[in-house]
């Protein structure tokens, strides 16, 4: 019996000991350290010889720059999105320009030669680079005019990038360890560190620490290997550009004069003599007439110097909306025109003895937005230089008029005029030209983008009327059933004040004051049509007025001279003044 139970213990006993080797194997295999490293070429996607990885404020990007001849080139959009909007590529004439408050810096694609206005300089690098479609900058450079610092490492290629100063967070390690891809042992190594070298903290989790070392390895190692942590102050000296803006000593009145054909001009004195506290004038005299850059001008002399004698300064008006053959996007999209439209205008305006440009190019395209800025931008140098006061005229904030860039126009220009009407407009349904709602929101989200002293308020002297015609028998029952049916047709025309008042008193329609706008609603019937208006008068100006002051706005503008009342004028100068 015995000799029968020895095998059967025997076997039992190996299979004992071969299942505590293997649950012992498990058990060191578990809690031992992975010793495999990554591929760092793999880790920072890196898959050309000159490709480079950028790494940003101690983050690792997805982005790829390239290195060569010993100097790092990073992408237009990188550098435009990450580190200086400021700068601006002409994909039509392969140049980059950058603006400064004095000057604009040009560089011509494949060059080491750039020029600071007509001052021609030359670097050891070239500057921009362009492969297809993609243009590279040399970090060099962006670094001239952006406070920012790099080092450049390699095996693999890469360029450690700062542009956020301020404390941030280190710390020691401990003993050598090494960093990993992951938080956890079995992850991929991604360096080794040793005893003293000091990493910067990213995140800090229940056992491991996201961390950056000094040479732009990311990853993660176990919290018991690193010191307490210590605050470091980031901080480098640069000289940012200084920014001036020719900014009244009074608050702005201002008043649109609509200039079609030269004659108008005569009638400024007529129009002015019922005004009072006007300070400034904007005639339209000035449009974009061809896509070279070239202006048509309506400019008279005699009506500056009418204006100055009576204390008016003039800021000329340029608009792009006149000849509907130009292209606004071929000029504004190409260094040359634009550069000819700004010699243009200024040019005009010393002729002219003028005091200021009132810059309004309305119904843009996103795509041309970067190249309106620049307009902006290359036009306030020579404002500047030539004592000009420039002020853009900017729609009501919206997500899809962002493009304006109202914050960048701030920096350059003088004052950003709200064009605070139009809210309902020709084409759209029925509604008021500017209610008080829209009109405070229009000041609000302003206001988040550019400083209050720099704000101008336009108000509108005009309204619309409103013609409703029933659209009769002949619409289907399945349009009526629709839950957007609006059972007539609407068609509007512009009138000014005194006009609007003449149409209610003709039809003996009564005026109801609407809290919801800000302003008086009327409306009539006539030979089967309804008749709605938005009154705008005393009552609805006044709310703006007095949002203006609250907000302590620079000013305000009204379109346009000639359709107000003139007792509006007493209201205006209870609040500009």
């Amino acid at each position: 019996m015995k000799k029968k139970l020895m095998p059967l213990l025997v076997a039992v006993v190996f299979l004992v000991v071969v299942g505590l080797i293997a649950a012992a194997t498990a058990l060191v295999q578990k809690y031992t350290p992975s010793k495999e490293h990554v591929s760092l070429e793999e880790y920072f996607h890196l898959m050309n010889a000159d490709d480079m990885a950028i790494i940003l404020n101690h983050q690792k990007t997805d982005e790829i720059c390239k290195y060569m001849d010993g100097h790092a080139y990073l992408t237009y959009d990188f550098v435009r999105s990450q580190l200086n909007q400021r700068f601006y590529w002409d994909t039509r004439e392969n140049q980059l320009r950058y603006t400064t408050p004095d000057d604009v810096i040009s560089v011509g694609a494949g060059s080491s030669e750039f020029y600071v206005t007509k001052e021609k300089h030359t670097e050891d690098y070239t500057i921009v680079r362009v492969e297809g479609a993609q243009m590279y900058l040399a970090v060099d450079f962006v670094q001239k005019y952006t406070n920012i610092e790099f080092t450049i490492l390699q095996e693999p290629n890469r360029i450690m990038i700062t542009s956020q100063w301020g404390d941030i967070q280190t710390a020691a390690i401990k003993k050598d360890t090494q960093i990993r891809e992951k938080g956890g042992i079995k992850s991929s190594i991604v360096t080794d560190v040793t005893k003293g070298d000091v990493v910067t903290i990213l995140e800090t989790l229940d056992d491991w620490t996201k961390v950056c070392t000094a040479d732009g390895m990311i990853g993660y190692l176990q919290n018991k290997r690193l010191d307490p942590a210590q605050t470091q102050t980031l901080s480098r000296f640069f000289e940012a550009p200084q920014f001036q803006h020719k900014l009244k000593d009074t608050a702005v009145n201002m008043v649109w004069h609509q200039v079609t054909t030269m004659e108008a001009n005569d009638q400024l004195a007529s129009l002015l003599q019922h005004t009072k506290g006007v300070n400034v004038v904007s005639p339209t005299w000035f449009y974009l007439n061809d896509n070279q850059g070239n202006i048509h001008s309506l400019a008279s002399s005699s009506y500056v110097k009418y204006c100055h004698q009576n204390g008016i300064e003039v800021w000329a008006l340029l608009s792009n909306l006149e000849n509907s053959e130009v292209d606004s996007t071929e000029v504004l999209t190409r260094s040359s025109a634009r550069d000819y439209l700004v010699n243009q205008i200024i040019a005009a305006a010393i002729e002219y003895d003028l005091d200021g440009i009132n810059l309004d190019f309305e119904s843009l395209s996103g795509e041309v937005g970067d190249g309106y800025v620049q307009l902006v931008r290359e036009l306030s140098v020579k404002c500047r230089k030539n004592g000009l006061v420039l002020s853009v005229d900017n729609y009501v904030p919206s997500e899809y008029t962002s493009f304006y860039n109202r914050k960048e126009q701030a920096v350059f220009a003088d004052y950003i005029v709200i064009m605070g009407y139009d809210e309902h407009y020709y084409g759209s349904e029925e509604g008021s030209v500017a209610s008080i709602g829209f009109v405070t929101k229009g000041v609000e989200d302003t206001l988040l983008e550019v400083p209050a002293e720099q704000i101008i308020l336009g108000m509108p002297f005009y309204t619309r009327v409103w013609e409703c015609t029933p659209k009769g028998d002949e619409v289907s029952e399945a349009e009526q059933a629709a839950e957007d049916y609006v059972p007539y047709t609407v068609d509007s025309a512009a009138v000014g004040m005194t006009e609007a008042e003449n149409r209610l008193s003709a039809n003996g329609a009564e005026k109801v004051w609407s809290e919801a706008d800000g302003q008086n609603y009327a409306e009539y019937e006539n030979e089967g049509k309804i008749y709605k208006i938005w009154i705008e008068d005393e009552n609805s100006l006044e709310l703006r007025l007095k949002l203006l002051n609250e907000r302590g706005l620079a000013g305000g503008a009204f379109w346009k001279l000639g359709l107000e009342k003139s007792s509006i004028w007493d209201v205006v100068i209870k609040y500009i003044h």
